[in-house]
């Protein structure tokens, strides 16, 4: 049997025999000719880098997990997982890649959309983007054309992960879905609001529509469904809601 990097050139091998034990020093020997303190000190900047980016972007799933076993489950990650991208920033999207691909067996169930929500958080916060100019003061003509903010998701989940922590883990989802608006104000500040269907609805159709065809369109979708709400009342509480999200940041008027 041929044996990892025998029929490579001796450089070739020498570089896959470094990264395999730095990945997992236990299950790869350390290459022969490297001394080992030297080798230990790769070992352990290279994992403390690698863990310090996870444990920055996932506070709360650290928590959850346990220091122990989430040491383990970072080392796993180290050693098995191909990440796609070399940028540190990116360490951890690929985590999140690596999980929805082991699979949640032996660890909270919520705990990928929990991962996500406190990613979303940190993107936020980190993202290049300004926050718009608004004119949301002015006196124009509120069903009119409004901007969606770049520094905003709006997210869907089957667990309430806003309220997951080491008190609180649901062993199941609750029967229907966590609405949530993510955004970053012209504070820098990082907020998120709990939402609904139609909000959420309402968002995604004035990146491309007036408010009053948005509205519009609600309540056609609505009286689709069997609920045959007036336009007149959908109007007026989508003006409740606009106004609402104008004064958060998460759109603005043109």
């Amino acid at each position: 049997m041929s044996v990892l990097g025998s029929n490579l050139p001796t450089f070739r091998s020498v570089q896959l025999d470094f990264a395999a034990h730095i990945r997992n020093p236990e299950a790869h020997p350390r290459p022969a000719d490297v001394e080992p303190r030297r080798m230990a000190i790769y070992v352990r900047l290279f994992f403390n880098n690698i863990k310090n980016f996870v444990d920055t972007a996932f506070p709360i799933a650290r928590k959850i997990v346990g220091e122990e076993a989430w040491q383990v489950l970072v080392r796993e990650f180290v050693h098995k997982h191909a990440s796609q991208s070399p940028y540190f920033l990116q360490v951890s999207e690929e985590f999140m890649t690596f999980l929805s691909e082991r699979g949640l067996d032996d660890l909270p169930q919520f705990l990928l959309e929990l991962c996500h929500y406190e990613w979303v958080e940190l993107s936020l916060d980190m993202a290049v983007e300004e926050f718009p100019a608004s004119d949301q003061d002015s006196a124009g003509d509120p069903l009119g054309a409004y901007r969606v903010s770049p520094l905003m998701r709006v997210l869907v989940y089957d667990y309430p992960v806003h309220q997951i922590g080491v008190d609180f883990q649901p062993e199941a989802p609750p029967g229907s879905p966590t609405f949530l608006i993510v955004y970053r104000n012209a504070d820098f500040q990082v907020r998120f609001m709990e939402s609904n269907p139609v909000t959420h609805r309402l968002v995604e159709l004035l990146k491309d529509h007036t408010a009053a065809e948005a509205l519009t369109q609600i309540q056609s979708e609505l009286a689709a469904g069997g609920r045959d709400v007036p336009l007149q009342q959908v109007e007026d509480q989508g003006l409740q809601t606009l106004t609402h999200l104008c004064r958060l940041g998460i759109i603005m008027t043109r």
